[in-house]
């Protein structure tokens, strides 16, 4: 593979002392990665450089080769090189996955994780979260440790008071909602409490942490006009395959009302071509939905299949455009979609693709779908989940107004005053 590289200089390549004798199987794994030529002649080339530093530094065989001297040869050459640091990682990537790095060890424990660690047990064996929650409360408090620590060291939670808390929920609260303020809050509650009986912190301090009020469904759900729906699929570009994988994934939502992380999830498992149907898990409820296959539907990811969808092994549906190639990432699909609409050009106030899915059920209520067909093509478990698109349903609710009460004594056409 390394000749058709560079035919003329290969050998130059393979003879070089240290790394030369898995060059070849590196620009390899280049290109099953999904990396183009023009990017792993680069690659190939800056082994040269990494291969004179390492044996400069003492090693002279792969087997002496370490992740720290690794890490140490980027550290060099990021401030001087970008294009040979960038090599360096990549390279690591490469001697990790073939084995040929002794595994880094362990750093040592903090007081931070220890914290962490037995409130994970805490989380999991005596208040039974799913790991999803478990990931969440641990996020904030990590956070939180991490702010203590910058005020105080070593961390000191015996001497835990209310203002420490405050300034850290200021302080990671001014560019968060108020719904996210209050989960943030909702999460300290819990580890305080967590650690008032332990005896790690004083008690009472979870009830002295004001949250900002959120009421239920203040909010109208976000959704689009379905002219603006389809003007904006219509303006991604399909010639080049990230455009033609973000007009699949898009095409899924406005046609099915899918979540982000079904997008993500989705495999070519899921995919029934003989009996018509689309499969899947959702991950947020646990409970299976089965779709049917349209016409359109298919023609659109049969032409995706063909030549927007990267060779790989794996089977998501959905795949990176760009090397290496994987599956999509958690924030993907919405890094996608607010790529997608400033080239558009179109008047979209939303940030997040979700309002793809409010935009299909409030299309399906103006039709004439019942709120139960609603909610099992959406995957909603109660049919309150469902009601909340009735509120955009502006020419319905007009016909339930309740006619305005007027005085006969004062006229037909006179109106009762307040």
């Amino acid at each position: 593979m390394l000749q058709e590289l560079y035919p003329n200089a290969y050998r130059r390549y393979l003879a070089l002392p240290l790394l030369g004798a898995v060059l070849d199987d590196f620009d390899s794994w280049l290109l099953a990665q999904g990396y183009r030529w023009n990017t792993r002649q680069p690659y190939i080339h800056q082994t040269t450089r990494i291969d004179n530093y390492l044996r400069k530094r003492g090693r002279h065989n792969l087997s002496e080769l370490t992740p720290e001297d690794l890490h140490r040869c980027w550290i060099w050459y990021h401030p001087r090189n970008a294009h040979t640091a960038g090599a360096v990682r990549v390279l690591q990537r490469f001697l990790e996955h073939k084995g040929l790095l002794p595994k880094p060890g362990a750093a040592p424990r903090t007081q931070s994780d220890q914290y962490l660690d037995s409130y994970r047990a805490y989380l999991e064996d005596i208040r039974g979260f799913a790991p999803k929650s478990i990931q969440a409360h641990l996020s904030t408090v990590s956070q939180f440790l991490e702010h203590l620590m910058r005020e105080q060291a070593p961390l000191q939670l015996a001497d835990l008071a209310v203002n420490d808390i405050e300034d850290f929920v200021i302080t990671h609260g001014k560019k968060q909602g108020r719904a996210t303020v209050q989960h943030i809050i909702a999460h300290l509650r819990s580890f305080l409490r967590f650690l008032a009986v332990e005896g790690e912190a004083p008690p009472g301090l979870d009830a002295q942490i004001d949250t900002p009020r959120v009421y239920r469904q203040e909010q109208l759900p976000r959704a689009l006009p379905w002219e603006t729906v389809w003007a904006f699929l219509s303006s991604i570009d399909r010639e080049a395959p990230r455009g033609l994988r973000d007009y699949t994934m898009f095409f899924l939502m406005a046609t099915y009302g899918l979540r982000n992380c079904d997008i993500t999830d989705l495999t070519l498992n899921d995919i029934h071509w003989s009996a018509g149907e689309i499969r899947l898990v959702q991950r947020k409820t646990g409970h299976p939905l089965v779709l049917p296959l349209t016409d359109a539907v298919g023609s659109v990811l049969l032409h995706y299949l063909r030549n927007g969808r990267a060779h790989s092994a794996y089977r998501q549906l959905f795949l990176r455009a760009v090397a290496p190639i994987g599956p999509l990432g958690r924030t993907a699909v919405t890094d996608a979609f607010r790529a997608q609409v400033k080239r558009s050009g179109l008047t979209i106030p939303f940030r997040g693709s979700h309002c793809l899915r409010h935009s299909y059920a409030i299309h399906l209520l103006r039709q004439g779908t019942s709120i139960k067909t609603i909610g099992d093509l959406l995957g909603h478990r109660t049919a309150e989940s469902t009601s909340v698109y009735l509120r955009l349903a502006i020419d319905d609710l007009r016909e339930v107004g309740l006619p305005v009460p007027r005085d006969e004594h004062l006229g037909r056409n006179q109106e009762v005053q307040p």
